[in-house]
């Protein structure tokens, strides 16, 4: 438990709540983005946001990997799962988020469709490797954290000469969707400043962020996943705005670095190569923010070996996930919170991931419904 338990100390805790209190201005308002999804849990797992100031608005961000998935890619994986002799890999989150008409996944399964919840691409390679009859596709989602793993599979199916496994891809890119938040959200949700992703950063490093923090003037500090981590981190985003300091600070340096881990980069680009365009929940088609793969890996790209056809995709009419992840509002604000919407019964991504605010609410500040 060492490096759990001494980010976890209520007495250290304690100060530097104390210390966030006496920092805040009287009359300001401190709009802070965590970005991550695991952040938003970490939040409302330790009651963070009811020891805050005021005058501190923490403001849920889209970084949760199942949830910024659009419909449009949902209702292609479940195209997919339906096409003759394919065997569907996906992890377990994936399997319950709604598509158009409320379909899934969970429900392609139930209605014949061989669809398998598997814990790691390898996985999904080892059910390629038992059944070359099948047609054995992975949905690899997530941001830059569980792409290298994605270039990996890949690799490792090009030297088996494997060639019955391809990977649908739905990699994206965390700083080019901060930036198009940041636009996003000019005249909405107005930003003070970020708490930046931890496990993320791990891979792009620090420096990645550098240019989001110069061009839109904001403050960024990277946090690691601990209540003492956050309060620190916040702490340190008042500091920021109240001084008018741009830039990046690393909070989580146990874990972070500012080049980030190189291998892993390179992995990912001899593998993979930028979209010109990606669909995002609530933000939309953002240039330049998702991964497929080059043209000398073509063989293993699922978009490429099967015609995946989909009617016209669309949302739940009541559902206000993209508001959500763009931080206009709060999982509460939605009509459908905890009624019609639950964990058993979700009807929209936010409400299904385990890294969603709607999930994280739930999970945490039921008992406030009324």
């Amino acid at each position: 438990m060492r490096f759990i338990e001494e980010f976890r100390n209520q007495a250290i805790a304690k100060k530097w709540i104390n210390k966030i209190h006496q920092q805040v201005k009287s009359g300001r308002r401190y709009r802070l983005m965590e970005f991550c999804g695991g952040h938003t849990h970490v939040i409302h797992r330790y009651g963070i946001n009811n020891l805050l100031p005021d005058a501190i608005d923490m403001i849920h961000g889209p970084g949760c990997p199942v949830c910024v998935l659009s419909i449009e890619r949902i209702d292609k994986a479940i195209a997919l799962a339906n096409t003759p002799n394919v065997i569907l890999c996906t992890y377990a989150d994936m399997m319950r988020v709604p598509g158009t008409k409320q379909a899934s996944l969970l429900k392609a399964k139930a209605k014949g469709a061989e669809v398998r919840m598997v814990y790691s691409v390898e996985d999904a390679l080892q059910i390629a490797r038992n059944n070359i009859q099948k047609e054995v596709v992975f949905f690899a989602i997530g941001f830059e954290t569980t792409t290298p793993a994605t270039a990996v599979a890949i690799l490792r199916a090009k030297a088996e000469k494997l060639t019955n496994f391809t990977v649908f891809c739905n990699h994206v890119l965390t700083p080019v969707a901060m930036e198009a938040l940041l636009v996003h959200s000019q005249d909405k949700a107005q930003l003070n400043g970020f708490i930046g992703p931890a496990h993320v950063s791990v891979i792009t490093g620090s420096n990645a962020y550098q240019s989001v923090a110069t061009q839109y003037q904001k403050p960024i500090v990277i946090a690691g996943f601990e209540p003492l981590d956050m309060l620190q981190a916040i702490s340190w985003l008042v500091a920021m705005i109240d001084q008018g300091e741009v830039g990046v600070k690393n909070q989580y340096i146990r874990a972070v670095t500012e080049k980030g881990n190189l291998k892993a980069q390179d992995l990912i680009d001899e593998v993979l190569c930028l979209r010109a365009q990606f669909e995002w929940r609530g933000l939309g088609h953002i240039p330049n923010s998702g991964l497929a793969l080059k043209s000398q890996y073509q063989q293993f790209d699922a978009e490429h070996r099967f015609d995946i056809q989909v009617s016209k995709s669309a949302e739940h009419k009541a559902c206000r996930c993209a508001d959500i992840l763009c931080g206009e509002i709060k999982p509460k604000d939605c009509a459908l919170f905890g009624l019609a919407c639950t964990p058993e019964n979700p009807l929209g991504a936010c409400m299904v991931s385990s890294e969603g605010a709607c999930a994280a609410s739930y999970a945490y500040e039921t008992s406030s419904i009324t």
